[in-house]
């Protein structure tokens, strides 16, 4: 998924792009969003099908932490709930109330998955990302009540609650049970029990919005995607997806313009690009899949790794000499990670720039950049020539996956330029950049953290941890409290 500086980096592009828009355009944009509200029928049936995965059982406590400006920590609206130094559980998503199983994180929004089969949104909502409507009129303030506080936030507005509060997505047909759930920058997906795929949001691409399909350009709550059977599996990056089938087949849609679908995407029929389309990977043989920001990868039966898309700072896995560290380096068509084969991988997680998998016996592996301290290794500590340096001799990229010796990790999730590791043990390490607190590490952390670093606080003492994902300031746990065990207390 899209996260940190590169989300950032996206989101400025979308003011500059919103800031050129005329009045023509804007026009066109609301009829675009229009249709699409009454496309939802609300009131309509789940459609009938075998079910062919089910809601996972266990209820997480949710941490939250980083900064949230935008209302990407789904905290509530208060000032305070802006800018979190550690982790912080999240009150509005209580295992005893709500019921979460899974949690996954867009650019600046979030989406959890109810033990009900039922979604919740939260965070940036600027292209409907959430899936609902969130307008919002704040009260009027009085101006004269004004007090003598030192508070580092007076002045502050409180966030909107609609986007900062998790809500319920109600406009699912009636008995839509969800399974998985993944998310973009401003793309929403859902999986049904019965393989059936939801959308919401829409696609960018380097020119501001691309469009969520050839005739909507944006979708403001989900619809189906019809030509999409029995997937089980789904996974999100910037602004592309991947689905995987029961039968062991891909699909990839949205934007290609860094060759993340697997496909060439001509410019100027770039819209076919949001057609749902298999590719260059062997048929039936697929059994996981998993996206960076701009790069893919899938997993074989027979083990194997492969990747393609963006490989500027060899994030793909895949060293081309002749190419290295250009802009525009790409791996083109789905390719075996030499360097994975002889690992048997069974989790893959990305950021912009960075990958990382973890093995059956719990090591974990890190290439791509690593100037920014992404991969948690020291690049002197490595072989030279492995290391792939800029014209001042400044360590940029590791070309080829390597080992972080620290402990043994059970999951990994990545930022846009920073990462959260789930141990054997259930604790959570983090190492990266941190410069929004996004490491969960407290007010005192560097803005670089270099090697993976436990995270301890009172909010998660005698938690144990399962899950993690980040955004690009912000970044999630999920745990199991010691006294719960799937929903009883």
């Amino acid at each position: 998924m899209e996260k940190g500086k590169g989300k950032e980096v996206v989101s400025e592009g979308l003011e500059e792009a919103e800031k050129t828009v005329t009045a023509e355009e804007e026009a066109k944009r609301e009829k675009s969003v229009e249709p699409a509200r009454k496309k939802s029928r609300v009131g309509a049936k789940a459609l009938a099908g075998p079910k062919i995965t089910a809601v996972p059982t266990q209820r997480l406590n949710i941490y939250a932490f980083g900064t949230g400006d935008n209302a990407e920590l789904g905290l509530g609206p208060e000032i305070n709930a802006k800018v979190v130094k550690r982790p912080r559980l999240n009150a509005h998503l209580l295992p005893e109330k709500v019921g979460i199983v899974a949690v996954a994180i867009g650019g600046m929004h979030g989406l959890a998955l109810s033990h009900e089969g039922k979604v919740y949104s939260w965070g940036v909502n600027d292209q409907y990302a959430l899936g609902r409507e969130t307008k919002y009129t704040p009260p009027m303030r009085d101006v004269g009540s004004g007090d003598d506080s030192d508070s580092d936030s007076d002045g502050e507005e409180p966030l909107n609650p609609l986007e900062s509060t998790p809500m319920l997505i109600t406009a699912f047909p009636e008995g839509t049970v969800i399974t998985n759930i993944a998310a973009g920058d401003s793309i929403s997906i859902a999986v049904t029990d019965t393989g059936k795929v939801y959308g919401w949001g829409t696609f960018r691409c380097s020119d501001g919005i691309l469009g969520f399909n050839e005739k909507t350009r944006i979708q403001s709550v989900p619809v189906l995607l019809p030509t999409l059977k029995n997937i089980v599996q789904v996974s999100v990056g910037t602004d592309h997806v991947l689905g995987l089938t029961r039968e062991g087949n891909v699909y990839a849609w949205g934007n290609g313009q860094q060759f993340q679908l697997g496909r060439r995407v001509v410019e100027r029929t770039r819209l076919n690009g949001l057609i749902p389309r298999e590719f260059g990977l062997p048929r039936r043989q697929v059994k996981y899949v998993a996206t960076g920001s701009y790069h893919s990868f899938a997993i074989t039966q027979d083990g194997r790794v492969w990747a393609w898309g963006l490989n500027q700072f060899g994030q793909c896995g895949i060293y081309d000499p002749q190419h290295a560290g250009e802009d525009n380096t790409v791996i083109p068509v789905p390719t075996v990670v030499q360097g994975l084969t002889k690992y048997k991988i069974v989790q893959i997680s990305a950021g912009e720039h960075h990958s990382a998998a973890v093995t059956e016996d719990g090591e974990l592996l890190v290439w791509g950049r690593l100037d920014g301290g992404q991969l948690g290794l020291d690049p002197e500590t490595l072989p030279a020539e492995d290391v792939v340096r800029d014209v001042s001799g400044k360590p940029r990229y590791l070309s080829t996956p390597h080992v972080v010796p620290s402990t043994k990790f059970s999951f990994i999730g990545c930022g846009t330029h920073h990462n959260i590791a789930i141990s054997k043990e259930g604790q959570a390490y983090s190492w990266g950049f941190g410069g929004s607190y996004q490491t969960g590490l407290g007010p005192d952390a560097e803005d670089e953290i270099k090697c993976p670093t436990k995270i301890e606080n009172t909010a998660t003492r005698g938690v144990e941890m399962v899950f993690s994902d980040a955004g690009g300031q912000f970044s999630i746990l999920a745990g199991i409290p010691l006294k719960l065990t799937n929903g009883t207390l």
